[in-house]
């Protein structure tokens, strides 16, 4: 699935589960020199939206606009350093734009993932910058659009980019590009403490450490996994413990492999045939055919490599 623009332009995906029909569900990449693009399963570009420079983009489903109930897209435009919103049209995976206006976030933005709490109920988006700064920001409603206002700062120190949240543990996942992958409380209160799962230090982390996402197999269980972007792979860890499981490589099979990955993400639903135990998406910086893309990975094949 390559990007429009040449350079170093692919960044970070978002897998988004059609619940009426799993085969038509869609990735939606970055673009961070020109757009957000949605494709199928199949890796064709169904749509692309243009005129921004979206570095990471995150989604959750079910959220109450009016009354209705939407699946919502967000992404951090580093043009204007503001968080675009858009919903998705289920009948044509098009994306449509819900920002009540272009609300500068304060920093230069970065990394994104956003948060449900199962507590409050209330949707929350996490963006970082270069600085090592952190904001969560809380989603509202507001004359049919949405808008959002800052909750909670965290500071790491040095760069931070790629963050997941898992909602049914409360938890936020950073990236510290080269010192650690952090566990914090998701919650807008949750203080500033961190526990490291993992340091940056070429034992199973080698900086950078970029895009993380979670295999959700329900009730709390599944595995974290982390883009070692300095050894070319892929590190799991148990959601739970945190315990180190593993590590995998996208290798050359018919196409090139993936290589220095930024953003990544996963989905435990199953997508239809070639993808019954779910879908991995990576990011790839050098693709043999053309321009940056993304590539996309049966959980399963993963799953029987790592024995999980």
């Amino acid at each position: 699935m390559p990007v429009p623009n040449g350079g170093d332009a692919a960044d970070d995906p978002a897998i988004w589960v059609n619940a009426s029909n799993p085969a038509l569900s869609a990735v939606i990449g970055t673009d961070k020199l020109g757009g957000l693009a949605v494709y199928d399963l199949s890796g064709r570009q169904l749509h692309y939206y243009g005129g921004i420079k979206p570095n990471n983009v995150d989604l959750r489903y079910g959220f109450n606009l009016g009354g209705a109930s939407i699946d919502i897209v967000t992404a951090s435009d580093t043009d204007s350093d503001t968080i675009l919103i858009y919903r998705i049209d289920p009948a044509t995976r098009a994306l449509v734009s819900l920002q009540a206006q272009a609300r500068y976030t304060g920093f230069g933005v970065s990394g994104l993932c956003m948060y449900e709490s199962p507590a409050s109920g209330k949707l929350y988006v996490f963006v970082s910058d270069s600085s090592g700064t952190v904001k969560q920001f809380e989603l509202f409603v507001t004359g049919g659009a949405i808008d959002y206002t800052l909750v909670r700062t965290l500071s790491f120190g040095s760069m931070t980019e790629g963050c997941i949240a898992d909602d049914y543990g409360q938890a936020l996942y950073v990236s510290h590009e080269d010192v650690a992958l952090w566990r914090l409380s998701a919650e807008p209160n949750g203080g500033s403490v961190k526990t490291q799962v993992a340091p940056v230090d070429g034992s199973v982390l080698t900086a950078d450490l970029e895009g993380l996402a979670i295999y959700d197999k329900g009730n709390g269980a599944g595995y974290l996994i982390a883009s070692s972007q300095g050894s070319d792979d892929f590190a799991v860890f148990d959601r739970q413990s945190g315990q180190y499981r593993g590590r995998f490589k996208i290798v050359s099979a018919g196409i090139d492999g993936v290589t220095h990955t930024d953003g990544i993400d996963v989905t435990s639903a199953p997508l239809g045939p070639g993808y019954s135990t779910g879908l991995f998406v990576a990011q790839d910086d050098r693709n043999d055919a053309g321009n940056q893309n993304f590539k996309l990975v049966p959980w399963s094949t993963i799953a029987q490599a790592l024995k999980l």
